[in-house]
């Protein structure tokens, strides 16, 4: 499994817009791409910052949504975000994930 680290600075006034933007406009993009397992978004408790996590069968797949979905998360995320967001890929050494059935992945 893979784990891709999105960290983010936010907008002021974003911090509320912030989850609608993801359950609206880029969750469904992730859904659509296989091998995607889930994802996680975490906000800072100052409010400035945000971290994306999401989790990957393999790390082709999350390859592969970066170079074709990810223009359209980046513009999806123009709004509540200042700056480039910083990625970082990571492979999962240990997991207590359990997947359930009939979910993605």
């Amino acid at each position: 499994m893979f784990a891709r680290h999105v960290s983010m600075r936010l907008r002021g006034d974003s911090i509320a817009k912030l989850p609608r933007v993801m359950k609206a406009e880029v969750v469904p993009l992730l859904c659509k791409q296989a091998e995607f397992i889930d994802q996680v978004t975490l906000i800072s408790p100052e409010r400035a910052g945000a971290i994306v996590i999401t989790f990957w069968d393999k790390k082709e797949s999350e390859e592969a949504f970066n170079c074709t979905r990810n223009p359209e998360v980046l513009r999806s995320l123009l709004e509540v975000i200042d700056g480039t967001p910083e990625v970082t890929l990571f492979e999962a050494a240990d997991s207590t994930f359990v997947r359930k059935p009939g979910t993605n992945g």
